[in-house]
């Protein structure tokens, strides 16, 4: 075993129980590039030492990955691991993992169960369906296993408490932290589909209500998330599309100002010639002028 590896199999007391949860494992192993997998399988319980090729626990276990990459299946389905996932283990369901031989990998992991696990999986806020996750690597997470390694190590009284309080803590940071992400990922596909709606309007005048509507945002959200992404608000980034397509038909020199104007949505060609200076430096006349020089 490298340096600072180890692993700890537990006991637990009647007292413990009554905190509706325990610990039962925990360790950290870094497993040299093409070294076997699990290190020192004799020292592991029966049960523990096949998890390269395939077993069933009776508890739930958490499992992060510090460094490496490698593979886990759950229940037939495949994944790929990286540095960064952390994947949780479920009583009874049959799973499989181990490091890529070409990398290796570090792990930690610990192993828990009691009826406040078990609600999280009956109420679907955990389950088996979606075992991985994707944290990277986070200081916070790190501490909290850390903290665990030195609390099952010195066992001080009443460290069950202490340890599955940090277990707990680890659920809502890895389920926080994917929350966001998902979020992101929606605020991200919202900005998009509004600029595609913005691109596909610009012969129309620009109406943020009827935008809200197509993303179903209210003005003030889609304002705050367009901005958020883009560094400008729905309505400048309007703007910004008429005067690009103004550019192009100019350039083009097939159309005169009014038509121009009329076709990214201005009514008033007047209007529409000073937005144009005020944004480009050129008038329009001035741009197909310019464009007539470059060629």
């Amino acid at each position: 075993m490298s340096e600072g590896d180890f692993s700890l199999y537990l006991t637990h007391s009647t007292e413990d129980e009554g905190w509706q949860m325990v610990c039962t494992d925990a360790g950290r192993h870094r497993i040299a590039p093409g070294s076997a997998y699990p290190p020192d399988s004799e020292v592991h319980p029966a049960g523990f030492a096949t998890v390269a090729v395939g077993r069933r626990l009776n508890e739930y276990q958490m499992v992060y990955i510090l460094a490496g990459r490698g593979s886990l299946e759950v229940d037939g389905v495949s994944y790929t691991l990286e540095t960064g996932s952390l994947f949780l283990l479920f009583p009874e369901i049959p799973h499989a993992y181990r490091p890529d031989p070409a990398t290796g990998w570090t792990e930690c992991w610990v192993g828990f169960t009691g009826p406040q696990v078990d609600a999280l999986l009956a109420s679907g806020i955990v389950g088996p369906a979606h075992p991985l996750f994707h944290p990277g690597y986070q200081a916070a997470l790190v501490g909290s296993f850390q903290s665990i390694f030195q609390q099952v190590k010195e066992q001080a009284p009443l460290y069950q408490f202490r340890v599955c309080a940090e277990i707990l803590r680890m659920l809502a940071e890895t389920l926080g932290l994917e929350r966001l992400s998902v979020q992101q990922t929606r605020a991200q596909e919202i900005v998009e589909q509004a600029k595609a709606f913005i691109e596909a309007s610009i012969p129309t005048v620009f109406d943020l209500e009827r935008l809200g509507a197509e993303v179903r945002l209210s003005q003030a959200q889609l304002n705050e998330v367009f901005k958020a992404y883009t560094g400008m608000t729905p309505y400048q980034y309007c703007i910004h599309a008429k005067i690009n397509r103004a550019k192009e038909i100019l350039s083009s020199g097939e159309s005169s100002v009014k038509e121009i104007a009329w076709r990214v949505g201005f009514d008033d060609q007047y209007y529409f010639s000073r937005l144009f200076k005020k944004k480009t430096g050129y008038s329009p006349s001035q741009w197909t002028a310019r464009d007539t020089d470059l060629t």
